[in-house]
């Protein structure tokens, strides 16, 4: 076009910007760049805007050592104020980062819009720089320019990664005053920013106020509710986006799926992965993981070694949901010798991955073998035992038996230990009927946490296992006194595609006389079968219990 001589239309360049970003060629828009000063199209507010876009698309978004928290934004300045609050120039500080290019090219715009400052925006947002894009806001506003619904959904982000609900209260109440706040961008922006702040009601209001909630609202929302724990309700809303004819994406089955896991629903877990054939996302990468990660906990490692064999690329989730997978329920060796491929082929394995087989060798008592993955973590790999790490080899010695070496493991610790690492103790406690080490643990948690409910409750049957009666009325007193109250169990099981729960002492459901009498029915068989014991009865107690050997031989009188 150029070589044939017409004048270039107002739309061309932006175009030529747009598919350079697309490229990620950032020698050929440096070379557009400077045909744009030659030629002088740099000054056209609308190819300038596209040259910001490429240069930010081109930036790889590395983290300048300056992630601070939105928190040093004066309180009540979310949107608007003084720009100058924070004490520095942004003309020093951001040509500094990642977004060089892009602030040189705002500075010398001539004129500048809602689009201009956008794209710095969502920029600065991107590339971790968050006290800046929230300052930015209010140079904004000082420039005369109000945020529409895109400055608003590009710092909402930043508040869910901080937790700060209350920030995020401000922007939402920004968006309410200016009629954003049914918009869908920012409403899924709002549900996963109070998702992320734990404050999942304030999510679904925010998604029931929508008039026209779109595929990524449903998701937020779902998977808002799934990593909250929610699941039922996860579960409830992703078969409500299947009744209005919104089509599951890939994103949709990853947030979904590990409400499956937790509640073990293997049957619904493989309609979604049915789902996910028919729909063409087998082969996504996230979506497998959580396939895996469905499978492993359910139970069901087969499948879940099936869909990880099949994976084309596995990523380092994948590896650790298989790992972890045969940790839990499968043999160790399996769990050792997928984690030694994983060193070969996926290169550098993540502390999730050590936690993974650091479980495996507790599950299997593999003692050395923990201590080797332990000092390698750190000595080959540079990674820094976490906590459970720590609570991953407590829990291994505590099973083998070591517990005054499990004692001084954990209060040598580099960090202080947590209540969950001292409990994995005071359970090793228990199962090898050691009192007096488990009162001295017991302290330590109650000191960490003195209201945790299950290190009172597994201390009390600690004391009467012992036979020391007096101290286990004594610590039943205490909890009562502290108003602590345990929690009843509660169990599920599927039956016929439909999840039943049951809790403890609780007769509200449908079926519950009906249970009721089939339990005596099977509670009269055991009893004749006790009274009158077949071969095969017989040969089933021996496999149990020495006991229960010498009372069926000795009173029952079978040879």
């Amino acid at each position: 076009m150029r070589s044939f001589g017409p004048p270039l239309a107002d739309a061309v360049l932006p175009s030529v910007l747009k598919s350079c970003a697309a490229l990620r060629d950032p020698h050929l828009g440096t070379a557009v760049h400077g045909f744009l000063i030659r030629s002088g199209w740099g000054a056209d507010l609308f190819t300038a805007n596209a040259l910001m876009n490429m240069y930010c698309k081109l930036c790889h978004a590395k983290d300048d050592g300056r992630r601070n928290s939105p928190a040093e934004v004066s309180s009540g300045d979310a949107v608007g104020g003084d720009s100058r609050k924070l004490g520095f120039s942004h003309a020093s500080q951001i040509r500094m980062g990642p977004l060089g290019s892009v602030r040189k090219v705002f500075d010398e715009m001539p004129q500048r819009d809602v689009v201009s400052w956008n794209t710095l925006i969502a920029g600065a947002a991107e590339n971790s720089m968050h006290v800046e894009a929230l300052e930015m806001i209010k140079e904004m506003g000082v420039a005369g320019l109000k945020p529409d619904s895109f400055t608003l959904s590009s710092v909402l982000p930043i508040f869910a990664e901080y937790v700060d609900g209350h920030k995020g209260m401000e922007i939402h109440g920004f968006a309410i005053r200016h009629a954003f706040d049914t918009d869908v961008f920012i409403g899924s922006s709002l549900i996963d920013m109070y998702a992320n702040c734990t404050n999942v009601d304030y999510s679904r209001r925010v998604f029931d106020l929508l008039p026209n909630p779109d595929p990524i609202s449903w998701n937020s929302i779902i998977a808002g509710l799934v990593q909250n724990g929610m699941f039922d309700e996860g579960l409830k809303l992703f078969r409500e986006m299947l009744l209005c004819q919104i089509k599951p994406m890939p994103v949709t089955f990853s947030g979904i799926m590990p409400a499956c896991a937790h509640l073990t629903t293997l049957r619904l877990g493989m309609q979604l992965h049915g789902s996910v054939v028919r729909g063409g996302f087998a082969e996504n990468v996230f979506v497998a993981s959580s396939l895996v990660d469905m499978y492993a906990k359910c139970g069901n490692v087969h499948i879940a070694r099936r869909v990880f064999d099949g994976m084309p690329s596995p990523d380092s989730v994948s590896w650790t949901a298989m790992i972890m997978g045969y940790a839990l329920h499968g043999p160790a060796q399996e769990a050792l010798s997928l984690f030694q491929r994983m060193e070969t082929e996926n290169g550098k394995p993540n502390h999730v991955a050590f936690v993974a087989v650091l479980t495996a060798c507790s599950h299997a008592g593999l003692v050395d073998e923990a201590w080797d993955y332990f000092h390698r973590m750190s000595n080959d790999y540079g990674i820094i035992p976490r906590v459970e790490h720590y609570a991953a080899v407590a829990d291994l010695l505590g099973r083998a038996g070591k517990l005054e070496e499990a004692y001084d493991f954990i209060s040598t610790m580099h960090i202080k230990p947590t209540a969950s690492v001292w409990s994995a103790l005071l359970g090793a406690c228990r199962v090898h009927k050691n009192a007096k080490l488990a009162e001295k643990v017991a302290a330590k948690i109650f000191d960490i946490e003195p209201k945790n409910m299950g290190s009172h409750v597994l201390m009390s049957n600690i004391y009467s296992a012992a036979g020391r009666w007096n101290e286990a009325a004594k610590l039943r007193m205490t909890m009562k006194g502290k108003g602590m109250k345990k929690q009843p169990a509660c169990s599920w099981i599927e039956m016929k595609n439909e999840l039943h729960a049951f809790v403890a002492h609780d007769t509200s459901h449908p079926c519950y006389n009906k249970i009721i009498n089939a339990l005596k029915v099977l509670l009269e068989q055991m009893e004749r079968e006790v009274m009158y014991p077949t071969r095969r009865m017989c040969f089933m107690i021996l496999k149990k219990s020495r006991r229960e050997i010498c009372y069926v031989v000795t009173v029952k009188g079978l040879q």
